[in-house]
């Protein structure tokens, strides 16, 4: 195996990506000229169908230099808390832990975990505690966030907490199904990381 080691990296160094990054694709979808045309010559009296990315706006460019903020929109299935808000840093509570979000971070996908979501401004930091979710980080410093439920953490009320992680902590003990006790162990999470947010 290891005869084989020089020759293995050798060839690993001379490869090439077939395709580029998504990163590294042109900001505006190229339009098919051929279906353009057949489509024209089939029925010219009605308009091509457009695609879905004829639809959406086109991404900004990578920039050449990295920004000195970071372009944050972070949304909720019934409202929008940031949009195209520029920001210093974001701290986002990943399922692989605590993840800090920069001007020109490298582009990445990261499931959301119950934990605080941190945006820093300046000297502000706002911070909101997500029960899950997705973060898309893309190359030109945008970021976008999509939480399934979040509430800014000065709303939470302690006393609520508490009484919902005992409640919990006791269905999960008591639970008889697997289903009860799936239920009762997101309960017990959600609940211990708002327990964890508040107190440390």
């Amino acid at each position: 195996m290891l005869r084989h080691g020089s020759r293995l990296v050798s060839r690993a160094t001379t490869m090439r990506w077939r395709r580029p990054f998504s990163t590294d694709l042109a900001a505006e979808a190229p339009v098919d000229s051929n279906f353009l045309e057949a489509w024209r010559k089939a029925i010219p009296n009605v308009e091509p169908p457009k695609t879905p990315s004829a639809f959406m706006a086109t991404r900004p460019a990578t920039p050449s230099s990295i920004p000195s903020k970071l372009t944050v929109n972070f949304v909720l299935p019934y409202s929008s808390e940031l949009s195209s808000k520029e920001v210093d840093m974001v701290i986002i509570p990943s399922t692989t832990g605590q993840m800090g979000v920069l001007p020109g971070h490298v582009a990445t996908i990261a499931e959301l975990k119950p934990g605080v979501l941190s945006v820093h401004e300046g000297n502000d930091v706002s911070k909101y505690f997500v029960s899950g979710g997705f973060a898309f980080v893309h190359a030109n410093s945008f970021a976008d966030i999509i939480a399934i439920e979040a509430v800014p953490l000065d709303r939470v009320d302690p006393n609520l907490v508490q009484k919902g992680l005992t409640e919990f902590t006791q269905k999960l003990s008591t639970a008889s199904s697997d289903v009860e006790k799936a239920e009762a162990q997101i309960g017990v999470d959600v609940h211990s990381a708002l327990n964890a947010a508040l107190t440390g």
